[in-house]
């Protein structure tokens, strides 16, 4: 055996094993946002449920490999080189993208992206195959087997068009059914209604969670589905009774146990069927590395993978444990699944994560004149019913949506999907969990006129993502396949500590997001005045700290002429306006949570915020204009315009380090002083302006450095002034 293919079977190993943590970390929102959103139970009961699913699941998958084996491609016509090339490719470009994904917070499909990657490096080994051979592009039907793909494309397009409907009239149905204020309605009803729901995720974890593993025989699968609606019929009957006497009788609210056991189907099924796009490119690579190994002919044709998979229990539940650990600890899970609740979230206050498109506002503009038709054409009565269904309860535990919802979210996604299932229609479960999830929130009137555009933005913006993953997938495994087979070692070297590189940086990326999110605490999470007014001083301490420094090094750097450091600025104070942006939009939130003892003191909050905004907004006038002119090779500040800026810079570096002293141990018994020093300033400014004037009369000083120079001491007293007033605001804010 070459010990080349000894080494590639160690880096696909290594790669599964990486493929299961951003794997899990992607499609953890399918079954996770639900609970979390509604905040069925505490989080690490959630966790817990997932994980007991996740690992039953993994361990009865064997039946699901095969996909991987010879799902997209005819394996008897590829040699053992041809395949470990192919599925070293695959699984390359899989860790990358779906990486790619978690660390910007958009969740994919797991299986659409495999499918496509197994695509495009099968169609590019296959082309080299035929090119090597002097064959004709006729001959790559017998190497491809497109129909399984075609079939997947017209299940993306199906599925996202009717899970975003059904999610959304049933949603509608249901919440006119029960209102927001459903606990009087629900004592009548709902041992009913969650005796539907279970039945529908019973359904769901029979046929889509455990169909096709071994977990049930083919013998007892066939069974149940000859005696189809008599199984649903006792399921029904049988969920509502366990039901009713749960909810009567034990007190207990049933509607969280529904969503808990939403979870779990979601969890199994999602082991069950998914984790082949995980591993199941490696254990293909380890049989056909066995089958060589056996016959000793390197370049043997691997018919064999047409046969069935036979996993180890062992790979399996190793396996399953990897991904209960990264469900429980990546960050990166975190990120995806908040991603989908954020845009499914009740509140219309607060800061959206997506902005506004041209697409987005005329699909809310066209909404809206519809709506204003369908009014017209509407009884008044109805429709003031129909309003009074729809009034948010503000009894909710601060979750981003009700319990009503979830149930709604896990039932209807489960429906569709063993539907499809049994059917034998091609869908993604990441698609439909999510465009369910959407259609609901839309249905509840989540996306109210505050925040309608932005949530739009975001849905299309994650269905794009959908979309380019088929193309990308496709197009970089088809590059990387040609690389590989054309540049071997060298190329296998090459492209393995690429994608290590690709690894990191995109951690390092998600590490930097995180840590500029510390100290940020969700007003949700506090309970007590104290503890907010404390986490509210805490954040503008930070904030003017980095402002003074940021503001320190901006200038060194324009007087060293230093581009590198002058980016660093530039992207360090957009950082601090958009955190400043952030908590501006979270005043209304931060207001809302406080007692009435602070509704004459509130308003100096909102002043502070706004004061705040205005200072990093100088800020960033300052870092940008500095770096463009530095990185535009515009000529540099003379020495005696540095000399003003360094004596400006000290005044207000001793003015700053007041303030954070004052602000850091809330004590402004030095108030009055910062005036005097402000004042003296101010007087600083006038001195050097006139100075600059002199300067551009005698011609010493080009135009452009004139302009920045008279911007940044423009700037600096914004800074300056709006810092002072901001120091009063919060005075009077803290001392209540």
């Amino acid at each position: 055996m070459d010990p080349l293919f000894t080494v590639i079977l160690a880096v696909l190993a290594a790669l599964a094993v990486t493929g299961l943590v951003v794997g899990v970390s992607n499609d953890a929102s399918n079954f996770l946002n639900s609970a979390i959103g509604s905040k069925a139970a505490p989080r690490y009961i959630i966790m817990a449920v997932a994980s007991v699913g996740i690992i039953l699941g993994s361990l009865f998958s064997s039946g699901m490999m095969e996909v991987a084996r010879s799902g997209m491609f005819y394996p008897q016509m590829f040699t053992f080189h041809d395949v470990m090339l192919l599925f070293l490719t695959v699984m390359l470009t899989n860790v990358i993208l779906l990486d790619l994904f978690n660390t910007m917070g958009l969740p994919t499909s797991t299986t659409v992206s495999l499918v496509f990657e197994l695509l495009g490096s099968a169609v590019a080994v296959a082309c080299m195959k035929i090119w090597s051979q002097e064959e004709g592009a006729s001959q790559l039907p017998y190497y491809i087997n497109a129909t399984n793909a075609l079939g997947i494309i017209s299940g993306i397009l199906l599925s996202v068009v009717v899970a975003f409907v059904c999610g959304s009239i049933v949603m509608y149905v249901t919440r006119v059914i029960f209102s927001f204020r459903y606990r009087r309605t629900f004592r009548y009803f709902g041992s009913v209604w969650c005796g539907l729901a279970l039945t529908a995720i019973s359904y769901f974890a029979l046929f889509k969670g455990v169909k096709g593993t071994t977990i049930i025989s083919p013998e007892t699968m066939r069974m149940l589905e000859d005696n189809l609606w008599t199984v649903v019929g006792v399921m029904i009957v049988g969920w509502t009774l366990i039901m009713a006497v749960v909810q009567n009788i034990f007190k207990v609210n049933i509607l969280k146990i529904t969503v808990l056991a939403g979870t779990f189907s979601l969890a199994l099924a999602f082991a069950g069927n998914d984790l082949v796009n995980f591993i199941g490119v490696f254990m293909a690579g380890f049989d056909s590395y066995n089958m060589a190994l056996q016959s000793g002919d390197m370049n043997m044709m691997m018919g064999g993978l047409a046969g069935p998979a036979h996993t180890n229990m062992v790979i399996l539940f190793i396996a399953g444990v990897i991904m209960t650990l990264t469900l429980w600890f990546s960050k990166k899970a975190q990120h995806v699944t908040d991603t989908e609740v954020n845009l499914a979230r009740q509140e219309s206050a607060g800061a959206e994560r997506f902005g506004s498109t041209f697409i987005s506002r005329s699909i809310v503009r066209w909404a809206v004149d519809v709506n204003r038709k369908v009014e017209k054409v509407t009884p008044k009565r109805m429709q003031r019913y129909l309003s009074s269904r729809f009034v948010p309860s503000r009894n909710n535990d601060g979750a981003p949506f009700d319990l009503i919802r979830a149930t709604v979210n896990l039932t209807v996604a489960s429906l569709l999907i063993s539907t499809a299932t049994s059917l034998r229609l091609p869908l993604s479960t990441t698609y439909v969990t999510f465009m369910v999830a959407m259609g609901s929130s839309l249905a509840d009137k989540a996306w109210g006129r505050e925040s309608a555009v932005y949530r739009v933005t975001g849905v299309l913006t994650v269905i794009s993502g959908w979309f380019l993953t088929v193309f990308i997938a496709f197009t970089i495994a088809f590059v990387v396949a040609l690389i590989l087979v054309a540049g071997g070692t060298i190329a296998i070297v090459a492209m393995t500590l690429l994608c290590a590189f690709i690894l990191v940086q995109n951690n390092i990326v998600h590490k930097n997001r995180k840590d500029n999110k510390d100290g940020e605490v969700a007003d949700s999470d506090l309970k007590l005045d104290k503890d907010i007014v404390d986490a509210c001083r805490k954040e503008i301490c930070q904030t003017m700290q980095k402002v003074i420094t940021v503001y320190d090094s901006t200038l060194t750097g324009i007087f060293t002429e230093d581009r590198k450091l002058l980016k660093n600025m530039v992207r360090e104070s957009e950082t601090l306006y958009e955190e400043a942006h952030r908590r501006k939009y979270a005043v209304y939130n931060t207001l809302s949570t406080l007692s009435e003892n602070y509704i004459s003191t509130g308003h100096y909050y909102v002043q502070v915020v706004d004061y705040v905004n205005e200072v990093t907004k100088a800020l960033v006038h300052i870092t940008r204009p500095g770096f463009n002119h530095i990185d535009n090779n515009h000529s540099g500040f003379s020495q005696d315009q540095i000399t003003d800026l360094k004596e400006i810079e000290e005044k207000v570096s001793i003015i700053y380090g007041m303030i954070n002293h004052m602000l850091k141990e809330d004590d402004y018994s030095k108030l009055d002083q910062t005036l005097l020093l402000r004042d003296s300033l101010f007087e600083e400014f006038a001195q050097v302006i006139k100075r600059q004037i002199a300067r551009i009369k005698t011609g010493d000083t080009s135009t452009r450095t004139s302009m920045l120079y008279l911007d940044i001491i423009s700037e600096t007293k914004t800074m300056v002034l709006q810092s002072r007033n901001l120091l009063k605001a919060q005075k009077h804010f803290v001392s209540k």
